[in-house]
This record gives structure tokens, C-alpha cells and sequence, in this order.
């Protein structure tokens, strides 16, 4: 293997010879430079530099001068600065000049080699350790995923293996995220199975401690915020999975402190016209429909379906016992975000503040219908990507941090995730089946029931019933539907879009973040 070559910088080179040495026995290559104007010609001349040990204090210009040009020709190459001073500014400066270490004379050779090991070796050597940590983890998680688990359970499983996912996704060494996918899939299996088995029995109160789900989020954990005596702001982001907020956090962090990380459960279907009514009534769909006909349309209706959140959370407080002045603002496009972010102030004589950012859900349906989103998202890392690059500059990043300086309290949650679909479930209906590839819900319905979580009797999960003999299907782990007329080129289309409506940990176990100002 080619040694790896790297500059030193010092004007007491000599004094430094059994440093080059033992580096040398450690297989580096090293040239040195005597001066700040020496070091910049090296490395404009030699293109196998792949590191530079730079004093500060030489004849001539300054090691932060020389750091300064050096990273104007080559502004990848890691500079580590070597210094006797310990005054403060001089390593602010430094650091400011994005400088890869910074050490303090006098150095022992280890020190030196530590920091080259983090300057040039630092991916590689997190690669491998981070590959060898999830071997280890390996096992553990794949007896869980066959433990019969709790809902708590599943929600703890769900984080470790995001935790995962996030963390293979800087890696060079991609060596293990096939098998990371495969685990993924084997859980979402046995999760279809525990909803399957639990979610009825969940909502008609059959079992003593049921999740926190959509209809009851309010009751459950939101109305306590209400009793700190500042503005509370519900921020709620269409479509936000856990994944999506873990790679948003640290934007927040400079701002917000985290005071609880939780997550609920989405209820079915994991549509917003479902999950989000649910939300703001407190009410589960057919309990709306019963209660507000005005406020609910089933799919076969035509008209925005979710139209009446506002009043819908206005008499979920009112039930609750809390006469508050609120606001409601929904945000589908940066036009609108800019003018709320112009008008937060105003936003501040209000005791609760409902927000409802719409862009995830527009992107999850831009990256099917639209080919440009679709190559910028083509996979999940990729999905996370663009979610993280639209929140640094989103005007929803402008509000949050103004309700920062503003010491407001902020929850950010959301309706439902959604998943990336891959294998076609074959169904059959009427011209009057719903659209949605995750859900379908009608009176004549054809399908394979293995492949399907089938809800013959919505009532019994308090969904609205449009015919005597309509019944619900939801889709499992990273199936859609697809009809056999032109089954191929649907097939083609949707396939590995991302979609929402059905049955996997992506979809129903979601974030439930509070957030206190620093």
C-alpha cells in the first residue's frame, strides 16, 4: 500500500526528527517546511499531500496566514495546527479557519498520530466500528423483533433500528445495511402481526393500556402544556417520520433543548384525512362523523377532507375544560410560511398557536408524480436528505427560531409517516374504491386476505360505513395496491415511491417531540 504522504510546517524541523521518525515507522511519508511561504508552494506544487502539521508561530507570515491560503488552494486538505500559545483567540481563529486539530507544544508522537488517525482515517475507522457495533447488536435485535412485545416495545425496537439506519448512512462501508434492510423488513412482518392481533381490541378499550394513538394525543399528552403559563405552539409537520425529525434535531439544538422524545400511534388508515381529524376532534372517524356531519366526508365525497380542523380543536378544548384563546394557521406553500414568519409576534397574545406545515406530505406525493423529485429521493437516505435540506431553509426554521428568542414552548408532531413501497398487492373494486395505495375501503372488494389487514366491520374500528357490505383493507410492510387491468406499467410506476394509508412501523409509530427554549 502507498504511503500516505503529509506536510510538516515548522521552522525547528530539526528538533523534530524522532517525531518524523516514528511516523515514518507508522508508514507515513513525510516532507517538511521551514516557513509559512514554503508550506503554501508544497502544497500548490504536490498534489499527494494529504495532510499538513502546521506551526503557528514561524519567520515570515503567521501559521493562521498560511493556514488561511492553504485552504484557499485546497480546501479539503486537513490542517492540523501546532502551537506553543495557549491564548484563546489564536485557537478561535484557528478553529474558525476550519482547521481538522488543534495541539499545544510540547506534543508526544501519539498525540500527533491520534490526530492524523482523525484527520485522514477518521470515516474508515467509524465505518468499521460502527459496522462491528451493529454485528454485536444483531442478534439482540432479532430475538426482540420475535418477542412478543409490548407497543412500548415496539416503539423502543423502532428508534434502535432508525438509530441504525441514520448511523450507516455517513458510512463509506455500506457492508451491513443490506442486512440492516432485511432486519427492517423481518420487523415490519412481525409488527403487521402484533397491530393485526391488538388494534381492534386497542380502540374498544379490551386492553387495559392501549397507546397513545391519534384521538386521544390531546388528552393524553398535549393538554399538559397547557398549564406552564407561556405561549404554547402545536407545530404539527404532514407526513414527519421518526427518521425525518432524528435528521432535523440537530438544526434545533442551538435553540431548543429536547424536555421528552416520545412517539404514538397513528391510527388506520395512516391517511390525514383520518389520523389528523382524529387529532384535533379528540375523535375517532365515525365518532366525527356521528358527532360533526358537517365537519367529515368519506372518500366517495367530493371536497377537501380536512377543512374544519380548526373548529374541530376549538371543541376538543371546550370538552376538555379549557376556555383559551388560540390561533390555527395551515401553511401549504413558502408564500404563506414567509407571512406567518412575518407575523409571529402577533402570535404571542395567544395562550395556544396551532400550526400545520404541509411540505413532507407534498414531497412524499412530488416524488411520485414528479420526475425531478423523484431522483432527488430515490431511496431513503436520499428521502432524509431533501426533508433535512427544505427544514434549514424553510420559513418553518425562521418561526422556530424566533419563538426561540421569544422563550415560547414549542411541540412539533405529526399525523403519520409513510413508507417506501416495493412489492404489488393485486386488489379488485368498483369505479367508487378510494385512490389511496396503502388503504382501500368499498363494497366489493377482491383481494388475497394474507396480504391484507381486513377490517370487515369498520365499526368495529369506528370508521365511517358507507354501505352495508363496505369493508376496509390495509395494506402491510412495503406493499401497495395495484389492479390487474395495466398491472405492469402501474406496478412500474409506483413502485418505490413512497406512500401512506397502510400498516408498518414507518407509518404508525411517530414523533412526539417537546422542545423548551435555551
Amino acid at each position: 500500500m502507498d504511503k500516505i504522504k503529509i506536510l510538516w510546517a515548522d521552522d525547528e524541523i530539526a528538533l523534530l526528527k524522532p517525531h518524523i521518525l516514528f511516523l515514518e515507522g507508522k508508514g507515513y511519508e513525510v516532507v517538511s517546511a521551514v516557513s509559512g511561504d514554503e508550506a503554501i508552494d508544497i502544497v500548490k506544487e504536490d498534489n499527494e499531500i494529504s495532510a499538513v502539521l502546521l506551526d503557528e508561530n514561524m519567520p515570515g507570515i503567521t501559521g493562521l496566514e498560511t493556514l488561511l491560503k492553504i485552504k484557499q488552494q485546497k480546501s479539503d486538505l486537513p490542517v492540523i495546527m501546532i502551537t506553543k500559545s495557549e491564548e484563546e483567540h489564536i485557537m478561535d481563529d484557528a478553529i474558525g479557519g476550519k482547521i481538522a486539530d488543534y495541539l499545544i507544544k510540547p506534543v508526544n508522537p501519539n498525540q500527533i498520530l491520534l490526530s492524523l488517525k482523525k484527520a485522514l482515517d477518521n470515516k474508515r475507522l467509524v465505518s468499521e466500528k460502527t459496522n462491528t457495533d451493529y454485528r454485536k447488536e444483531f442478534g439482540q435485535i432479532g430475538m426482540s423483533i420475535n418477542d412478543n412485545l409490548s407497543w412500548e416495545e415496539w416503539a423502543e425496537l423502532y428508534k434502535k433500528i432508525i438509530y441504525w439506519e441514520l448511523e450507516m448512512d455517513a458510512l463509506q462501508d455500506k457492508s451491513m445495511l443490506d442486512v440492516l434492510k432485511m432486519q427492517k423488513s423481518d420487523a415490519n412482518n412481525q409488527f403487521f402481526k402484533f397491530i393485526e392481533k391488538n388494534y381492534i381490541n386497542w380502540l374498544n378499550g379490551k386492553n387495559p393500556n392501549p397507546p397513545t394513538m391519534s384521538h386521544t394525543l390531546i388528552k393524553n399528552k398535549f393538554i399538559q402544556e397547557l398549564i406552564n403559563p407561556e405561549p404554547v405552539f402545536f407545530i404539527l409537520i404532514d407526513n414527519l417520520r421518526f427518521d425525518q425529525w432524528k435528521v432535523i434535531q440537530p438544526m434545533l439544538q442551538e435553540y431548543y433543548k429536547v424536555d421528552s422524545e416520545e412517539s404514538y400511534y397513528s391510527i388506520l388508515p395512516t391517511a390525514t384525512q383520518y389520523a389528523r381529524n382524529a387529532i384535533f376532534s379528540g375523535l375517532l372517524p365515525s365518532e366525527i362523523e356521528k358527532r360533526f356531519p358537517d365537519m367529515w366526508l368519506n372518500d366517495e365525497e367530493e371536497g377537501g377532507k380536512n377543512l374544519h380542523e380548526e373548529a374541530l380543536m376549538q371543541a376538543q378544548m371546550k370538552r376538555l375544560g379549557k376556555d383559551i384563546k388560540m390561533s390555527y394557521t395551515k401553511i401549504t406553500n413558502f408564500n404563506a410560511g414567509k407571512k406567518l414568519a412575518d407575523s409571529v409576534s402577533n402570535l404571542m397574545q395567544n395562550k395556544l398557536n396551532v400550526i400545520v406545515y404541509n411540505f413532507v406530505d407534498m414531497l412524499s406525493h412530488a416524488r411520485t408524480e414528479m420526475e425531478v423529485i423523484r431522483e432527488l429521493a430515490e431511496n431513503e437516505p436520499a428521502y432524509r436528505g431533501i426533508t433535512a435540506s427544505w427544514f434549514e431553509h424553510s420559513p418553518l426554521f425562521d418561526i422556530i427560531k424566533q419563538l426561540a428568542v421569544k422563550k415560547a414552548r414549542i411541540v412539533i408532531t405529526t399525523d403519520h409517516g409513510t413508507v417506501h413501497v416495493k412489492e404489488p398487492t393485486k386488489i379488485l373494486g368498483d369505479k367508487n374504491v378510494n385512490t389511496n395505495l396503502r388503504y382501500k375501503q368499498g363494497k366489493a372488494l377482491e383481494y388475497n386476505a394474507k396480504e391484507v389487514f381486513e377490517i370487515k366491520n369498520p365499526a368495529d374500528a369506528f370508521l365511517p360505513k358507507q354501505h352495508p357490505s363496505t369493508r376496509f383493507v390495509f395494506a402491510r410492510e412495503d406493499r401497495f395496491f395495484a389492479y390487474p387491468n395495466n398491472f405492469n406499467h402501474y406496478v412500474n410506476y409506483y413502485r418505490n415511491t413512497f406512500q401512506h394509508g397502510g400498516v408498518s412501523l414507518e407509518e404508525v409509530i411517530i414523533p412526539y417531540v417537546v422542545l423548551t427554549p435555551r
